[in-house]
């Protein structure tokens, strides 16, 4: 076993831990922070594979613009900061869920490649993965950019309070 698969099973236990705390915990707030661990964990596991480009997206992308949004969201719709009692449901339902779906798709991919070596790709380079992006799915990033505004903007107009209209 090499240095970098114990980092890649470090990294996965951090990602895999802070991922059930973030559905176990009764704190929003927290709930996000743990989220934050979560990210940057797969953002760990794209550099140990050597796929920097998409280690930074994730943390651009995702652990600085979704979490934010999460957070920022969380604060001006005023949700409730500290523990919720409303959370408080059984988890057996879900943990079967998820435990069989997980088990279900482990027997898949065990089936599906037998523990055969798969020969990999030539590696992509960032000039490849820009020119893909801003040539052929331009439209659809560009919709995605105005998804978000449009959503932000419905968050503010859900929020703001117009004195002498009841809600």
């Amino acid at each position: 076993m090499t240095g970098a698969d114990v980092l890649l099973l470090a990294l996965g236990a951090v990602a895999v831990g802070s991922g059930a705390l973030v559905v176990g915990t009764r704190h929003l707030v927290r709930a996000g922070l743990y989220l934050v661990v979560c990210l940057g964990a797969v953002a760990g596991l794209y550099l140990v594979l050597t796929a920097e480009l998409l280690a930074w997206v994730q943390v651009l992308v995702y652990v600085g613009a979704v979490v934010v949004l999460l957070l920022f969201a969380v604060m001006l719709t005023r949700a409730p900061i500290g523990a919720s009692t409303d959370l408080d449901r059984p988890g057996w339902p879900a943990a079967l869920i998820g435990g069989g779906t997980g088990a279900g798709l482990t027997l898949l991919l065990i089936d599906a490649f037998r523990w055969s070596r798969v020969d990999l790709p030539t590696p992509g380079t960032a000039e490849r993965l820009g020119t893909e992006i801003f040539g052929r799915w331009v439209l659809p990033f560009e919709v995605l950019s105005v998804l978000l505004l449009s959503a932000l903007v419905g968050a503010i107009a859900i929020s703001v309070r117009i004195p002498g209209r009841r809600r």
